[in-house]
């Protein structure tokens, strides 16, 4: 039996097409936003600038911190729609209840993709669920892709 012929919104087939691959935000990423950068000794977001400044990531690294004007010599930026260019990633390592917020925000910012490192979600019964049900409803409503410990779609 014939195959049928691929149609041209047939992304499969589509080996000329103008937009990278939708993982390549997560695993490839041109630009990182760190929401919840700071110099903090020991904090997770003071970790992930520094491995991210020692690793030849080779692409631009935007602390993300409304508190501070620079964070390891880098500028910071007060939310992620005021980051200069395109943010393929965004890892949010902010306190659980202002991830819902953040990851609207990345939504209207064009972020392709996100990583929230954040503690209290489901630990926090039905408050958490609740925020964690509002990430998820928003970043998928927006094509932004994401990832988190307990994150289920």
């Amino acid at each position: 039996m014939a195959q049928p012929a691929a149609t041209p919104t047939d992304l499969a087939h589509d080996v000329y097409r103008s937009e990278r691959p939708a993982l390549d935000a997560i695993f490839k990423p041109r630009a990182v936003a760190v929401i919840g950068a700071t110099e903090t000794a020991g904090s997770v977001g003071r970790t992930l600038v520094e491995n991210l400044q020692a690793a030849s990531f080779g692409g631009a690294v935007y602390p993300v911190n409304p508190k501070r004007d620079t964070v390891l010599g880098l500028p910071a930026y007060p939310a992620v729609g005021a980051v200069p260019g395109p943010v393929d990633l965004a890892v949010v390592v902010t306190p659980a209840p202002t991830v819902p917020g953040i990851i609207r925000e990345c939504v209207e910012a064009g972020v392709k993709g996100a990583i929230v490192i954040s503690a209290g979600f489901k630990e926090r019964g039905a408050a958490g669920s609740s925020w964690s049900g509002g990430c998820w409803r928003r970043r998928g409503a927006g094509g932004c892709g994401s990832s988190a410990p307990t994150a289920s779609a």
